[in-house]
């Protein structure tokens, strides 16, 4: 039988969805993998663990504070382009970051690695967007979901095998296999025509991206004060403060410019607007949590890196477990209650994570974190995949750039509120002892009441939200 010209370019868009997915898996990874590797990068430099902290914030910042420029950029140079960039740039720093004699140096690779990161996200889901018809866009975005599910859940495994049995330089070695095969399958796969691109006399809104870029850097920073081991409540406080400032200064601007980088009143359209909202407070909560069991596995139940991080692991079983009907759940429940539904089960898998302790039998620790890895992929699937549902292709750069910055600076803030929770923890601890699983039981608690929280916006979705998406029959 021979391919027609509509089954040629729905492979083309799944084949592109991949190539996407696997370029966000190393930007994800690489975000979080380093953790585990702290100390043996401390001994082989020279240095201290915590000067060491400045090698995630660097790239953290940098990712954080380049994806509002890359809207611009994609449109101005062509996605195509800039996104096989991204992945040379991303795999030169990766190798940068092995050779790298000292901290200096390292962090500098890192800043390198966070531009190719900043523009491999946004770019790779924009060029998948516009490849992709509407009908087809829930398995498409089931793609690119598992990328953000998969990378934090499998890094503290990954980190802490390759530091042991290897060493450290291997957890930025491993991206030049997959960085290669990423830009071969580039050249082959990514539309060569882009009709986006914009002349060269566009000129972006500087000031907004200005305002908007040091408004995140700086907020950013002062999130990462507060996660320090001492926390300086001076410049924590200025960087917050300053944060904020930039940024309110940056929507005043956006909203009264006549052509602003990025469109705030796209947040009006009520299915963007709660897949930007509450989704992003969906995303803060969730995001922590891969965070804080490695803590409480290790701190308090005295279990090696690597018993922590394969049982981490289980959450992703349940991501993979719940993929095969996310499709068909969406389709015949319902994107509102599908999302209301992720948000109920996530809460009550964390209030039971409450009560772990060193006695619980694993066989019951495995079992809840299944089902916190299957509420997780099934609330990040319905909220990446219905954040399109009603806006215009005209609008589609812009309203990208904005998600993606949002969930962004949602994964970060989630590590900030797990840990700034656990802290206050400690306090009621007995002794303040890091080993007592108080600490981890208040963190636990607070997540799981900002997710019944964010539930609200979810709750007030009509009942047909997101129906133009899917189609009865349709399975994955």
């Amino acid at each position: 039988m021979t391919p027609t010209p509509a089954m040629s370019g729905r492979i083309r868009a799944q084949a592109l969805a991949l190539l996407v997915a696997g370029c966000f898996f190393m930007e994800n990874l690489d975000a979080t993998i380093v953790t585990t590797a702290v100390p043996s990068i401390a001994r082989d430099l020279g240095v201290s663990a915590a000067s060491v902290g400045v090698t995630i914030t660097a790239y953290v910042m940098t990712v954080a504070v380049l994806i509002p420029l890359s809207g611009w950029l994609s449109d101005r140079f062509g996605a195509r382009r800039l996104l096989l960039v991204a992945v040379a740039l991303f795999t030169v720093a990766s190798a940068a970051c092995a050779l790298s004699p000292d901290l200096f140096l390292l962090v500098l690779a890192r800043i390198l690695q966070g531009v190719g990161g900043a523009l491999m996200v946004p770019v790779g889901r924009m060029t998948v967007l516009r490849a992709t018809q509407k009908k087809d866009l829930v398995k498409a975005i089931a793609v690119l979901t598992w990328p953000a599910l998969a990378a934090p859940i499998i890094a503290p495994l990954v980190g802490g095998l390759l530091t042991t049995y290897l060493s450290w330089h291997w957890i930025f070695l491993v991206n030049l296999p997959l960085g290669v095969v990423a830009f071969s399958a580039g050249l082959r796969v990514l539309p060569r025509r882009d009709p986006a691109v914009l002349s060269t006399s566009s000129v972006p809104d500087w000031i907004g991206l200005t305002l908007t870029s040091f408004g995140i850097a700086s907020v950013v920073w002062a999130t990462t004060l507060v996660t320090a081991t001492r926390v300086d409540l001076v410049p924590t406080v200025f960087f917050g403060t300053l944060g904020v400032a930039l940024l309110a200064l940056a929507i005043r601007h956006l909203l009264r410019t006549p052509r602003p980088f990025v469109d705030l009143r796209l947040l009006r359209i009520h299915t963007y607007g709660v897949a930007v909202g509450g989704g992003s407070v969906y995303r803060l909560a969730i995001s922590a949590i891969p965070f804080v069991l490695p803590l409480l596995f290790q701190r308090a139940f005295g279990w090696s890196p690597v018993e922590a991080g394969a049982a981490v692991l289980f959450l992703f079983a349940g991501n993979l477990g719940i993929k095969p009907t996310t499709t068909w759940m969406l389709t015949t429940v319902g994107f509102q209650r599908v999302m209301i539904a992720s948000h109920l089960v996530g809460a009550a898998c964390l209030l039971a994570m409450m009560f772990f302790r060193a006695s619980t039998p694993v066989a019951v620790i495995l079992v809840v974190l299944v089902l916190s890895g299957a509420a997780r992929s099934t609330g990040f699937t319905a909220y990446n995949t219905i954040t399109y549902a009603d806006i215009e292709p005209a609008h589609m750069t812009g309203a990208n750039v904005l998600d993606a910055t949002v969930q962004q600076l949602a994964v970060g803030f989630g590590v900030a509120l797990g840990a700034v929770s656990i802290t206050v923890g400690l306090l009621a601890a007995p002794g303040g002892e890091a080993a007592s699983p108080m600490a981890y039981d208040v963190a636990f608690g607070t997540l799981a009441g900002v997710l019944l929280l964010s539930a609200i916006p979810a709750w007030r979705l009509p009942a047909a939200a997101g129906g133009s998406l899917v189609r009865p029959g349709q399975a994955d």
